[in-house]
């Protein structure tokens, strides 16, 4: 039986215009992998695929199939290295730009060559649906059905991944930066005048002898896989010692709630009380879950006697 349906290339670049859509106006995860994963793994190889076999014989729809998946990847593979090497970098945006681009113009390609080629209406694509035949050497049958239950083992194995998901290592990063947000410019040197600091001076050599408290950034990434409340408490030489966040002195900064994959980074301000010279500053991450520390950071400042 024949069947005339909508050329498949075309359906192939109209659904890589609804996944543009979809990333731009509808940050759905689900629906995103339904439309990426064919866009990814298959339409790059068809379109090349058609491209090249045009010829009226081409290749049987198992070959096709194959081809296409195993295109595909490189592709893929490909395109993303070439990007790794440009100021775009390998980006959701860079990927999809690049790959619709590569699949539109060899859907173009592709229907240019039929319409030449084959005299073919470049707009439907005529269906031949008939039982599968039994005829042709053992060596072909075998081939043919190992390639069936192929395809089908990869589906499964994609169907699986995607609905039973591995949780990937839980984990808190836990960081500390200069006032620069660079690894480096942390004070060093405190100068207290009545117990009070009257002067900072940082590793550049900055000097700060307004705020009354030496600044770093404080960071958290939250890779938990879960929601998580923490607190933040500090110590200098084992002692606990006040921190200054958002204009307010505590002795315990928190709770601090942060999704899967949300990062905390602010400043904070670090206040010595006494003399000495190589005191530890530790910082200590709790979460709401647990009373064991989850992660610690550590520095060390000297402080001195004004005169």
């Amino acid at each position: 039986m024949k069947l005339k349906t909508p050329n498949e290339i075309i359906i192939i670049d109209i659904i890589c215009i609804l996944l543009i859509l979809l990333i731009v106006f509808v940050p759905s995860a689900v629906a995103r992998i339904i439309l990426g994963l064919p866009f990814l793994l298959f339409f790059p190889g068809y379109a090349l695929v058609n491209a090249l076999f045009v010829n009226k014989g081409g290749v049987d729809n198992i070959e096709q199939i194959m081809l296409s998946f195993g295109m595909s990847i490189a592709i893929t593979a490909l395109i993303g290295f070439g990007l790794n090497y440009t100021s775009w970098g390998i980006r959701l945006e860079s990927i999809v730009f690049s790959i619709t681009c590569f699949i539109f113009v060899m859907s173009g390609v592709a229907l240019f060559r039929r319409a030449q080629l084959l005299r073919v209406n470049k707009f439907t694509t005529e269906f031949i649906l008939r039982l599968p035949s039994l005829g042709g050497s053992t060596l072909s049958k075998s081939l043919s059905i190992i390639l069936v239950i192929a395809i089908f083992g990869a589906l499964g194995t994609l169907a699986y991944t995607l609905t039973e998901p591995k949780i990937g290592e839980r984990f808190n990063e836990f960081y500390i930066l200069g006032i620069d947000s660079k690894a480096e410019g942390y004070p060093t040197l405190y100068i207290l005048n009545n117990g009070n600091v009257s002067q900072v001076i940082y590793e550049d050599g900055a000097v700060d002898a307004i705020s009354g408290f030496g600044k770093v950034i404080l960071g958290i990434v939250n890779q938990r896989q879960q929601t998580e409340v923490c607190y933040i408490e500090m110590t200098i030489n084992g002692q606990s010692a006040n921190i200054e966040f958002n204009g307010t002195i505590t002795n315990k900064l928190g709770p601090i709630e942060l999704q899967q994959g949300e990062r905390w980074e602010n400043e904070i301000g670090i206040i010595p009380d006494h003399i000495g010279n190589s005191q530890e500053v530790e910082l200590f991450l709790y979460n709401s879950t647990e009373t064991t520390v989850v992660d610690s950071l550590h520095f060390w400042i000297n402080v001195k006697q004004a005169g």
